[in-house]
């Protein structure tokens, strides 16, 4: 079955709406990864300043091949002039787990 990656981030509520932009900016910049099934981001509702980034793979190997290509490549592409944009989050955890059961949608 396939794996999923949660990334937390941490973001202040004067950069949310960075952050967001820069995810639309960035849109289907993943969806064409061998492997890649799913994405969303979830920002908070209430209590917390974490955002989840959710991704869904194939398999370990799908995802670990993203992030030592495209992904890495993305990240450390420069802005205007070459300068990287200041980070909208000030840190980041990644969980792992994976899909031991599901129920599609009817």
């Amino acid at each position: 079955m396939s794996i999923v990656k949660i990334n937390v981030l941490t973001v202040p509520a004067e950069q949310r709406e960075v952050l967001e932009q820069r995810f639309a900016a960035r849109a289907g910049a993943v969806e064409g990864s061998d492997g890649f099934e799913w994405f969303e981001l979830l920002r908070p509702v209430e209590g917390t300043d974490q955002y989840l980034v959710y991704t869904r793979w194939r398999s370990e190997e799908d995802f670990q091949n993203w992030m030592n290509g495209s992904m890495k490549a993305a990240h450390q592409g420069g802005g205007e002039g070459g300068e990287r944009p200041k980070p909208a989050a000030s840190g980041s955890t990644l969980w792992s787990f994976e899909v031991v059961q599901q129920t599609p949608p009817k």
